[in-house]
């Protein structure tokens, strides 16, 4: 116990949760130049959109804090996916499908003797993926919010169950005992709540894994997730090579214009896509609603063009294969967010943005909802996940589904 409890206390500040400080290292990413209308209010957004495209979706969530993006931005790509097939969108429980993970997540630190990233993180496909294993439940059945608070606030937890997993991993006793498990799950269960077994909703009574078949209707297999990568040869499955893949789950990997062109598809067709992307640049503005790719890097911008970077649409730097993958390569794009492309837009100049729901709340200009250029999307995203009849058919026979 006397080891259990040093190891929190040396985890715990280094586990403040990193969705909070990615938030505040975006917040100064907005203009503060405002100018006055002909009513006399003030008026801070100098991006006109015009919508093209906006597919069903389902009510703005807040993640709050914990690093649980990557499920929320997955179930409501579900909840939208349900409203594609003409069913009645239920808000599902994004952390159910958080504790489905750490679950799978603690087995796997352990095999690997700790030498896996803990954490909050996760994948599209971990949604998948645990929808397919372990069902699925509504979001008033599952809440998470066992531990007292209104809002999600992770890092206490997670600081604990690392503790436990390190104290584990160490292996005091020098053969691993069957009881760590419960222990852990225990843990889960103070803070999060028992995982329901069975449940009544709506009129009757469901497992997680008969709401899913039932209620969802949703088949795993049919979902695929796709990157771009020059390391790996194109058209074939690769290994996602980020800290938050902890599963070593496989992507197809094609070329980068074919990630806007798989985007474009699936949108014309009626498809949401799920996005994991890195957000964390001085070009991406959660306040202002957007997110382009500058022509000058922000460290050779002198301080006008550092100034009124979010003043009306500027110029672009165009992305190549190459520039992606190195950016890639030097730790310039991390794995550290999950969002939800529903539609498409175009600014005062005719330029296209893709019209992306967040999980931070609806605070900032266009009320949880950022619209991202696509050279944005091609250099910084790090997976798609969609539908595959979503894809163009001829990039799936290239690809074989």
């Amino acid at each position: 116990m006397k080891k259990l409890i040093l190891l929190l206390a040396v985890a715990f500040p280094l586990l403040v949760n990193a969705q909070d400080d990615l938030i505040k290292k975006v917040e100064s990413n907005k203009s503060y130049n405002t100018y006055r209308s002909g009513y006399g209010d003030v008026d801070d957004k100098k991006y006109h959109f015009n919508t093209i495209i906006d597919l069903e979706h389902t009510d703005v969530r807040n993640q709050a804090s914990s690093g649980t993006c990557w499920s929320y931005s997955t179930n409501s790509f579900l909840e939208s996916e349900m409203m594609r097939m003409g069913k009645q969108p239920i808000e599902l429980a994004q952390i159910y499908s958080a504790r489905c993970v750490y679950m799978d997540k603690a087995d796997a630190y352990v095999r690997m003797h700790g030498a896996v990233s803990w954490g909050d993180g996760g994948e599209c496909h971990d949604v998948i993926n645990m929808y397919a294993k372990y069902g699925a439940v509504p979001q008033d059945v599952y809440t998470g919010l066992h531990y007292g608070t209104t809002k999600n606030k992770f890092a206490e937890m997670q600081a604990v169950l690392k503790a436990m997993l390190d104290a584990v991993v160490s292996n005091p006793n020098g053969k691993l005992t069957p009881s760590w498990k419960k222990a852990y799950n225990d843990i889960l269960d103070s803070y999060l709540g028992e995982m329901p077994n069975k449940f009544h909703w709506d009129g009757r009574t469901y497992t997680p894994k008969s709401f899913a078949a039932e209620r969802i209707g949703i088949h795993p297999e049919d979902y695929v997730e796709i990157s771009s990568f020059l390391t790996s040869p194109y058209y074939k499955k690769t290994t996602l090579m980020v800290p938050d893949n902890w599963s070593f789950a496989q992507v197809y990997n094609v070329q980068m214009y074919d990630l806007t062109d798989i985007i474009d598809n699936a949108l014309n067709k009626g498809f949401t896509v799920a996005w994991a992307t890195d957000v964390s640049e001085k070009y991406f503005s959660w306040k202002n609603g957007v997110a382009y790719v500058p022509e000058k890097d922000y460290d050779d911008m002198d301080d006008s063009a550092k100034k009124y970077m979010w003043d009306g649409p500027k110029g672009e730097r165009m992305i190549t294969p190459e520039k992606r993958q190195i950016a890639f390569d030097n730790y310039e794009t991390t794995d550290d967010h999950g969002m939800h492309i529903v539609g498409m837009a175009e600014d005062q100049y005719g330029r296209k943005y893709y019209k992306v729901k967040n999980s931070w709340g609806d605070k900032n200009d266009y009320k949880g909802f950022i619209y991202v250029t696509k050279a944005y999307v091609r250099y910084k995203t790090t997976a798609i996940l969609l539908h595959k009849n979503g894809v163009p058919n001829r990039l799936r026979e290239r690809m074989g589904f």
